[in-house]
């Protein structure tokens, strides 16, 4: 099963694509989509919905798990990682991608084990977890790639075996 792991902002939102198997995850690529703060929003928006649709065509996920906004962080960056965020929903679901939106405790459970792993924590277990030579970066990619070990592992036994038959 391919899953679409996505870390929405304005200015960055990045994407991670893995592989699973049962338990065995493979790393597939990943990266960030930037926006220039001299563009205005709807341009932004736009350009992340533009190259989201390119990731998708090019890699063919068939499930999608998104980080969701966590008001408790920052909330000057709500509205607008919000807004990302929309653009991300309308998008996969334009594209019938089931999209599964998880808080970032949730995330950090289920590649830590515990919902208060801090960043440099959660690269180094994607990194032992997907088999990278190097912890993934940037931050918002490696965030994606946790999103999308998040969603897989929250499938139902059911759907892992569906998605596995082939």
């Amino acid at each position: 099963m391919r899953v679409l792991g996505i870390d929405p902002g304005l200015a960055n939102t990045g994407w991670g694509i893995i592989d699973a198997r049962g338990s065995r995850l493979r790393h597939v690529s990943h990266g960030s989509i930037t926006t220039s703060a001299r563009e205005l929003n709807g341009r932004r928006l736009l350009t992340i919905r533009r190259e989201l649709i390119d990731i998708i065509r090019k890699y063919k996920p068939e499930i999608v798990g998104i980080e969701s906004i966590y008001f408790a962080k920052n909330q000057t960056s709500a509205i607008p990682v919000a807004q990302a965020m929309g653009v991300v929903l309308v998008t996969c679901e334009e594209l019938d991608l089931r999209v599964e939106a998880f808080s970032p405790p949730m995330i950090k459970q289920a590649v830590a084990g515990v919902g208060r792993a801090d960043k440099e924590q959660m690269q180094e277990l994607l990194r032992l977890i997907l088999g990278l030579k190097d912890p993934p970066r940037p931050d918002h990619a490696a965030d994606a790639l946790a999103a999308a070990v998040c969603r897989y592992n929250y499938l139902s036994p059911e759907q892992t075996a569906e998605g596995n038959e082939d």
